[in-house]
């Protein structure tokens, strides 16, 4: 892929054979910090990440000219290293090359964004978002200066505030766990009880009207 600066980029990878490409908080983080210092800094800026056991995702906005592919290279490259030599492996940790997609207009922007700030919850390894700690969820449902401003320039072109966007993701959420509980109804399989308590207790707090 020809990578242009001014674009925002979906990238995203997946463990060799779906394995683990995370066995313990310090790879998460220690990824987190790779993730950063190669694609959060000239010429791109980080706007969404969600870190999972045996994938990943990003969105990245690309503000100047470079060889992006060389550089998600070296991301991963880096990364692969000292996996291995912290768990005592050799060969290939991901499937392939990084991969990219162009995204392509302001509407599916937001959308990957919250696909993305979903993907634990849907692959039921937290209830709600915002416990999931290896995804940048929190910052973009938070009005802290702390947040990043890549986040913020992104949230404030389409919400209000971090409570606005939060509920985007949750009504979301909500509509697909009743599809799926009316289609195990119809099923005649058990009802899932959690269905109507997908919402976090503060998510009605600064709701807008």
């Amino acid at each position: 892929m020809k990578f242009l600066s001014g674009n925002y980029y979906h990238i995203y990878n997946r463990g060799n054979d779906g394995h683990r490409i995370f066995l313990e908080p310090e790879n998460y983080a220690f990824f987190l910090r790779r993730l950063r210092k190669y694609c959060d800094r000239p010429p791109a800026q980080l706007v969404a990440y969600a870190l999972m056991p045996n994938h990943y995702h990003a969105i990245v906005l690309l503000d100047g000219a470079s060889d992006f592919s060389n550089v998600l290279r070296g991301f991963t490259t880096s990364y692969v290293r000292a996996f291995n030599k912290w768990h005592g492996r050799s060969g290939y940790l991901f499937q392939g090359n990084t991969q990219a997609t162009l995204i392509d207009s302001d509407e599916y922007l937001i959308h990957v964004c919250r696909y993305i700030h979903l993907n634990p919850v849907v692959a039921r390894l937290v209830k709600c978002p915002e416990q999931w700690e290896y995804s940048d969820y929190s910052e973009w449902v938070s009005d802290s200066v702390q947040s990043r401003k890549s986040c913020l320039k992104v949230r404030s072109e389409h919400f209000a505030c971090g409570a606005q966007y939060r509920d985007f993701v949750m009504d979301y959420l909500v509509e697909e766990r009743m599809r799926d509980e009316i289609e195990r109804r119809l099923l005649g399989e058990p009802s899932e009880k959690s269905v109507y308590q997908v919402r976090s207790p503060s998510s009605d707090q600064g709701r807008s009207m």
